[in-house]
């Protein structure tokens, strides 16, 4: 019997050109025509640092604050905000942020709705950068969406009301630090746990000690062997598990193909994927992929993403960095697409400067504003 890994190869789907998102021509992203003569567009940024509320720790490393930077474009009056989160394990940083944007001239263009060719222009000015080019693509979106006086999400015909639950991270730590930090997450109607060290098993059956909400777990790579990770999902599964994501290093695609097979949880792939051409790659060895804005480059290419990844029946997942509301709500915008959401970026740090996604009773609520729905704080 064929492996769905080998009938995938044999079937050429794994060439990124035979996936990709058709063209939205004739969508918002063609053009509304809003534009006032003489009107030029404006641009500003600046760096900053969020707080977090406890230290973050996962299989790679703990953390206590995370560089992000804001970036405003104005328009006839109005401003657009968006943002960028850099964790570490992306490669980017302030320098590297402010270097890339300090490049960026929107003065050129006289019409913020055309979207397409603006990122286009973005994309060019260097590789990579995805982070610092969702702050520009966030902003865009928050403007075009004022201009219009419309949240994206009625743009792109979601409903508010088929939000999912978002869940709540609980990082690895102490067993008197993990059930604190649970308790704090009651009000949540899902949690999201850092695996991928010698004490998962303990970590689960702390939680377990507090509450039985589901669970989805993140090893971030953290399990090697095929397996163990096997064996390990099977245990997960008897706890009221509901997911597993990027078990194992990203180049073991071929382990990755083996476990999702055998796996009884779906498994969801994080790190193994960047943009909307790489869905391909892990098509068949995921069951689904989790989105960031962060790493695909904004709220367009992830609303391709989207498209492409119900296309090839995998589940969708829309998640976040530690940042601000300011990108997590923008990333909300889609949540009514998808079948999970891990949107509890903002949640996690003390020093937020914007108002934005709000949390009910553990289920995402958009605000009703228009753009990506966001104010300064």
């Amino acid at each position: 019997m064929i492996s769905r890994r080998n009938f995938l190869k044999k079937t050429g789907l794994f060439a990124g050109s035979a996936l990709a998102a058709p063209a939205l021509a004739g969508s918002v992203y063609a053009g509304a025509g809003h534009t006032k003569p003489g009107k030029r567009m404006t641009f500003d940024f600046r760096p900053y640092e969020v707080r977090l509320k406890h230290v973050f720790t996962l299989a790679a490393g703990s953390r206590t604050t995370t560089p992000v930077v804001f970036t405003e474009i104005g328009y006839d009056g109005h401003i657009g905000y968006g943002e960028a989160s850099m964790p570490p394990y992306l490669g980017e940083s302030h320098a590297t942020v402010t270097r890339f944007l300090e490049n960026v001239d929107l003065s050129q263009f006289r019409d913020p709705f055309h979207i397409e060719e603006i990122n286009s222009y973005i994309d060019d000015i260097a590789p990579g950068n995805y982070a610092a080019k969702a702050s520009v693509d966030i902003a865009l979106h928050d403007l075009t969406g004022k201009l219009l006086n419309q949240p994206w999400y009625r743009l792109w015909g979601y409903n508010p009301a088929d939000t999912p639950n978002t869940s709540y991270t609980i990082g690895i730590d102490t067993p008197d630090v993990v059930r604190e930090k649970t308790r704090e997450a009651s009000m949540y109607r899902i949690l999201k746990v850092k695996l991928g060290l010698d004490t998962d098993r303990e970590m689960i059956t702390t939680i377990r000690s507090v509450t039985d909400t589901p669970i989805c777990v993140d090893v971030n790579q953290g399990w090697k062997d095929r397996e163990f990770a096997l064996e390990m999902i099977h245990w997960l599964n008897e706890h009221n598990v509901v997911f597993v994501e990027q078990p194992m290093p990203v180049e073991a695609i071929d382990d990755m193909a083996w476990l999702t097979e055998r796996s009884p949880l779906p498994t969801i792939a994080d790190e193994a994927l960047q943009g909307p051409s790489d869905i391909g790659k892990v098509h068949g060895a995921y069951d689904g992929i989790n989105i960031k804005l962060m790493k695909c480059g904004g709220m367009r290419a992830a609303h391709q993403m989207i498209s492409t990844a119900r296309a090839l029946g995998m589940k969708v997942m829309i998640g976040c960095m530690i940042e601000s509301s300011c990108a997590v709500t923008a990333a909300a915008q889609l949540s009514p697409a998808v079948d999970w959401a891990d949107l509890d970026g903002n949640l996690l740090i003390n020093n937020d400067v914007f108002d934005g996604i709000k949390i009910i009773d553990g289920k995402v609520t958009l605000p009703e504003r228009p753009g990506i729905g966001v104010v300064p704080a």
